[in-house]
């Protein structure tokens, strides 16, 4: 697989541009290798709007040198982003069946970096994450993930069973949002053959 030169960051439910894992990449990238191309948009909670937008936005991207990396629910649109495109992707802590999950959500909610904001997640939006999980990962060494054992949102063991094949970190503690995710990112930027530059 080729060097990564594009990279797109899918937040999680409720999450934005401003979780702090897609600012630590953002911020790696600009200090080591700025010519890589980084988007990390702010998803509309409509999971059909999230992924034309997505689709729209990396329209032209080469598929060779691409590579989405997804928290949570991201994790989730990452993977039907790689299916779609043929892409790598890196998953953290991945949601597997949203769907499932989420449906007691259903109503008005806070965002989580503006929670003076609210936004509607509705029963449509959890029909389209049904629609929407592919019904199995084709080239299980387009994917990498970190999962931990302490989520203590989604099960771990879910989590792994999704990915048979994949490269899989798996932590023995942790927590759903990778409070440590400094200790690994030079384990995703390694899968994603992105190396800082000799200086």
């Amino acid at each position: 697989m080729a060097v990564t030169t594009h990279l797109l960051y899918l937040h999680g439910f409720r999450s934005s541009p401003l979780s702090f894992k897609a600012v630590r990449i953002d911020a790696w990238l600009r200090a080591h290798r700025p010519e890589v191309r980084f988007w990390c948009p702010q998803l509309p909670p409509s999971p059909q709007q999230a992924l034309r937008l997505v689709i729209d936005g990396t329209a032209g991207w080469p598929a060779d040198r691409s590579a989405v990396i997804g928290s949570s629910l991201g994790g989730f649109y990452a993977t039907v982003v790689a299916e779609r495109l043929g892409w790598r992707a890196v998953l953290l802590n991945p949601a597997i069946d949203p769907a499932r999950d989420l449906g007691p959500f259903v109503g008005t909610l806070p965002h989580y970096h503006r929670p003076d904001t609210h936004f509607e997640f509705t029963a449509a939006d959890v029909e389209q994450l049904r629609q929407l999980r592919p019904a199995a990962i084709t080239r299980p060494e387009r994917y990498a993930a970190v999962i931990a054992k302490g989520d203590e949102v989604l099960n771990w063991r879910e989590m792994t069973g999704r990915y048979p094949g994949a490269q899989v970190r798996l932590l023995e503690g942790g927590d759903h949002a990778l409070s440590d995710f400094d200790e690994h990112l030079a384990f995703l930027l390694s899968f994603l053959e992105i190396e800082a530059r000799p200086t």
